[in-house]
């Protein structure tokens, strides 16, 4: 690694301006994840930085995105340090973090004179940014306007940088926020078809994409809510709920914390037909659930399971109407990937298919 090719300094140079897409990030951020156990490496950048000229007439860049990027990847280890099975995905990403301070070294001692050569004067382009939540778990975030929150199972919010000047995300799966304050400037999400305008309040939303439905559920605050199929605005107030599904626009009122109790680990059945329960079932336990009887469908089910093993939860369904289950181990296939596990109900009379 001590020998870089022309190909390298390209992405670096890239990775740098702000310039390349996620898959370039991947690679540059991986190529100086051991950059701090590669002695011949770190001696040439040494040698090469310490033979830069001391002059202060170097051209001004900024480079506010790689703070930004730097701030948004510790970010993203915190906020996983209570999950055991992401411990390992932490330390590494820490790691990331500081390391990621060497591409400002690297920036002046591999391209400086092109910059001098051709003067261009680097802006700070755009860059994407995606908070992931996989399957089974929960992750919280932080913006760097100040917006806090948490991803639910299978969740994702992508959103550019730098941040503050649009304030705008798009959000695919559910998300628990609390909205920093700025009159200036609006918070704005992407759900689907529809966009949640806010200035600062608290609220869970739900925009599954596979679910084809939009659920805001208001605690705090006032929030606007406008759908692309319409220029209509509907105003939200707090312990209101709002169901925006084949065209429609349903409002009511409800218990907030009911609906956010998952970001303190707890499952919330709220009266939820069978085909709602397994897809929160599928999130909750990173399973795949199949409905084995069409009847199963007229089921609903109202419980709160907190930090419960799915077999308990499987139980406690089984016991408190007429299905029986049955658990499908995880299967490894050909190509080395596994099959997820599956649970598959049936209605008790069909006991025969167990």
């Amino acid at each position: 690694m001590s020998n870089l090719k022309q190909d390298d300094f390209d992405r670096i140079e890239r990775y740098v301006s702000g310039k390349s897409d996620a898959t370039e990030r991947k690679y540059v951020e991986a190529f100086f994840l051991d950059g701090e156990n590669n002695l011949p490496f770190r001696n040439y950048l040494e040698k090469d930085f310490t033979s830069l000229p001391r002059e202060d007439n170097s051209p001004k860049v900024n480079l506010d995105h790689i703070l930004d990027r730097v701030h948004h990847v510790v970010s993203m280890s915190e906020s996983l340090k209570d999950q055991k099975f992401w411990h390992r995905f932490q330390r590494a990403y820490r790691r990331v973090a500081a390391i990621l301070l060497l591409p400002l070294v690297v920036a002046g001692s591999l391209f400086i004179n092109d910059m001098y050569s051709s003067e261009k004067i680097m802006t700070s382009d755009l860059v994407e940014s995606t908070i992931y939540a996989p399957l089974g778990s929960r992750v919280s975030f932080a913006l760097p306007d100040g917006t806090s929150g948490m991803l639910n199972s299978g969740s994702q919010l992508s959103y550019s940088i730098p941040f503050e000047d649009s304030r705008h995300v798009k959000l695919e799966g559910e998300a628990y926020f609390n909205i920093k304050h700025d009159e200036n400037q609006p918070f704005k999400i992407n759900a689907g078809n529809s966009v949640v305008t806010v200035l600062g309040t608290t609220f869970n939303l739900s925009a599954y994409p596979q679910e084809n439905y939009v659920e805001i559920v208001l605690k705090e605050g006032k929030v606007q809510f406008t759908t692309g199929h319409s220029d209509e605005n509907v105003t939200m107030f707090p312990s209101e709920r709002l169901i925006f599904s084949n065209g429609e626009i349903l409002k009511s009122i409800t218990d907030p914390d009911k609906y956010n109790a998952w970001t303190e680990g707890k499952l919330v059945l709220r009266g939820d037909p069978f085909e709602e329960v397994a897809r929160r079932i599928e999130r909750w336990y990173n399973v795949k659930v199949v409905l084995a009887d069409k009847e199963l469908e007229e089921y609903s089910f109202r419980a709160i399971f907190e930090d419960d093993k799915l077999e308990d939860v499987l139980r406690f369904l089984s016991m408190t109407s007429p299905i029986k289950y049955k658990i499908t181990p995880r299967k490894i296939h050909a190509d080395g990937t596994f099959e997820k596990e599956k649970v598959t109900f049936y209605l008790k009379h069909d006991i025969a298919k167990l």
